[in-house]
């Protein structure tokens, strides 16, 4: 395996100045094909989680009746419920939409999309179907220089350069993560975008209506404080950034797994993206010796503690590749 650039080529204890950079494919084809050779078992946890729709509906139900509740409370109680309560909660279906970019609650596309905007309510701003156009083209095009926009930007690589500056872009990433497509690679809306859009401003006009700003603003911090210095959030980091050169996607086994719809489970997602989180321990269980080898984590908040204060990690600190021609036409077709 080729690897070139990074953290190998700076100094003991100071940030890398590039990317860095394989030679090779992303990993996660070639292993799927190996494990499928050996383990065909696998293709029969494939297919849709046949409790994702009533997953979603209590979580946003719960969500929005908790807005409501606070229409009339103190703004120290909002954020508070906020922190240690709401972001939990819209944390998990932003991470149910992800389940639904891969159209792992019903067999349909369009059922998927449609509960997608229903779970993008309670996070307060239209985004479930955006996510879907960049996420697929993330795992198709895993580190792709110019394709893969779950890689930081060459202006964030410039601005965040020590602990300060990257304890404000953890608080801050989950806009970044939201706005770097946009500005990079933007993609013209459809018919479905606009769908999000109105419904989702239907309903944040009706909250505001109806309860007011409280309510409203309940919604709007519990998705930015659970986006940003928040244990739920170590996943955004933990997946991908490279704290060992000679791996890409990293895997973590904690107990949040059971609010995140799995997503720690993240070389078993990349590989088989066809299996709903709530099957893919089965895929470790079953094939134990394709990832036990690899480094994983157990907690997501030392995760977000070892980006801050480790010197050597940075925005360069993810694995990038040059275009293949499919992805050269993905790119161009833009």
């Amino acid at each position: 395996m080729g690897w070139g650039g990074g953290a190998e080529d700076s100094g003991e204890g100071v940030m890398a100045t590039d990317f860095f950079w394989s030679y090779t494919d992303e990993p996660h084809a070639s292993r799927r094909k190996e494990i499928l050779a050996r383990y065909p078992q696998i293709r029969e946890l494939f297919g849709p989680d046949p409790w994702a729709f009533l997953k979603i509906s209590a979580a946003v139900v719960l969500q929005l009746w908790t807005a409501t509740y606070l229409h009339d409370a103190s703004w120290m109680k909002i954020l508070a419920v906020a922190y240690f309560f709401g972001s939990f909660l819209n944390h998990n279906l932003f991470l149910a939409i992800h389940e639904l970019s891969h159209n792992l609650a019903f067999s349909s596309p369009s059922y998927n999309r449609w509960l997608g905007i229903f779970a993008n309510l309670p996070i307060g701003v239209p985004m479930s179907v955006t996510f879907q156009k960049y996420h697929l083209e993330h795992h198709r095009h895993q580190g792709v220089d110019g394709v893969d926009m779950d890689i930081p930007s060459h202006g964030e690589t410039l601005a965040v350069t020590g602990a300060a500056t990257k304890s404000i872009w953890v608080l801050f990433q989950l806009f970044f993560y939201a706005l770097r497509p946009v500005f990079l690679k933007p993609k013209p809306p459809g018919l479905w975008e606009f769908a999000n859009l109105m419904i989702q401003l239907a309903l944040d006009v009706s909250l505001l209506h109806f309860w007011g700003w409280k309510s409203f603003a309940y919604l709007i911090l519990a998705t930015f404080v659970g986006g940003g210095m928040h244990p739920m959030a170590g996943h955004f980091i933990s997946e991908h950034y490279v704290f060992s050169p000679q791996q890409e996607t990293y895997s973590y086994y904690g107990p949040l797994n059971m609010m995140t719809w799995s997503v720690g489970y993240h070389n078993e997602h990349h590989d088989f993206p066809r299996i709903p989180g709530s099957r893919l321990y089965k895929v470790k269980a079953i094939a134990p010796e394709y990832y036990e080898s690899l480094k994983s984590y157990g907690s997501w908040s030392q995760v977000i503690y070892m980006y801050v204060m480790d010197r050597t990690v940075g925005p360069f600190s993810r694995m990038k590749r040059r275009a293949s021609k499919d992805a050269a036409t993905t790119k161009k077709q833009e």
